[in-house]
């Protein structure tokens, strides 16, 4: 039977594993913090999807970053096992003392066993079976279903082993990087914009075209400069956008990386967005956001100790979790978020 509290104190490096996608792994940064807080000698690292990297690259807390390659999966066994091999190796040389895992991935309990360290925390997850239940020295219970933000689900992994990070320490940090700020600078050399990200990678949680064309509109009608941007495979949405709207808002999308896009963010008067990792980088640059929530939960995912609003209809199905009505890809309570609510809002954040 091992203690309840892990002595942080007597412990040299942790790594902390979240492999998932970006919003997520960016809301997994305060535990970073509240690592470093309660013991500023240990060196924390971090392991996460290559493609997520970016979430975490230069975080205050962070001593070195290691990636998996999401795309592994995919290349013939000989080809896969090198890369594990390089990586497994890089992580034993670590002599990690507490490994902390914030998922349900079983990486986290292969790397358990693997890595051998003294302590690990993993959520509690039945359906894993006794592997799973047998690989970490404590588990955490995992309360979620839109009752508690996910970062508070995060810390909960730390509170199970004897730190409770105090609110000035659960704020989340991203590093846009000086490279990323001087070319921002030099592309949209003005600040005090509206920025509007419409898109996500999940169509079901994007307002309609037409929506964001009169939302842009009536603010552009205010006086107000707007900037829209969007991953690569989101430019057919912004092209929709600005096929209806009278306005000329500057239109940078698929043309920013992820740290670029939070250099631009950061300049920003006011953000817009869905619910997606762009509305989350906004809420850690400390920028007023507004969030349009459908079929996700605003209570886990909403914006995170930022000025905010979310606006979402009185559909008593929501949240639903669902990729649209009926998993059919249209979600009815985005289709009937009225252009003023949103407007509304902005001019309340606007001030």
């Amino acid at each position: 039977m091992v203690a309840d509290r892990v002595p942080l104190e007597d412990c040299a490096r942790a790594l902390v594993v979240k492999m998932r996608h970006h919003g997520d792994v960016l809301l997994a940064a305060p535990v970073l913090s509240a690592l470093k807080s309660a013991n500023p000698k240990l060196e924390v690292d971090a392991l996460v999807y290559d493609d997520t990297a970016p979430m975490f690259e230069g975080h205050p807390a962070l001593s070195q970053l290691f990636t998996v390659g999401r795309g592994w999966r995919n290349r013939p066994l000989p080809a896969r096992l090198a890369p594990e091999w390089r990586l497994l190796s890089a992580l034993r040389k670590r002599r990690y003392d507490l490994l902390v895992h914030l998922t349900e991935h079983p990486r986290g309990a292969w790397l358990a066993r693997l890595l051998g360290p003294r302590y690990s925390v993993a959520p509690i997850i039945p359906r894993r079976g006794a592997f799973w239940r047998r690989s970490f020295t404590y588990y955490y219970p995992v309360v979620g279903f839109g009752r508690r933000h996910q970062v508070e689900i995060n810390l909960d992994a730390l509170r199970r082993i004897g730190i409770h990070p105090p609110s000035h320490e659960r704020k989340v940090a991203f590093v846009p990087g000086a490279d990323a700020e001087a070319k921002m600078r030099a592309l949209v050399p003005y600040d005090g914009f509206i920025h509007m990200h419409p898109g996500s990678r999940w169509r079901f949680k994007c307002w309609p075209p037409e929506h964001n064309a009169q939302l842009i509109d009536r603010l552009a009608a205010d006086g107000h400069r707007i900037v829209l941007t969007g991953a690569p495979d989101e430019v057919d949405i912004i092209e929709r956008i600005l096929a209806r709207t009278t306005a000329t808002p500057l239109n940078l999308a698929g043309k920013l990386t992820i740290k670029e896009l939070g250099a631009l963010i950061a300049r920003a008067r006011l953000f817009v967005g869905v619910d997606s990792m762009p509305m989350h980088v906004a809420a850690a640059l400390g920028v007023p956001t507004i969030a349009l929530f459908g079929p996700s939960g605003d209570r886990e995912w909403g914006p995170w100790a930022v000025a905010h609003r979310v606006v979402t209809t009185t559909h008593s199905c929501r949240p639903c979790g669902l990729a649209g009505c009926g998993d059919g890809g249209i979600s009815d309570c985005l289709v009937n978020l009225d252009v003023q609510q949103v407007y509304a809002a902005a001019r309340e954040l606007l001030g």
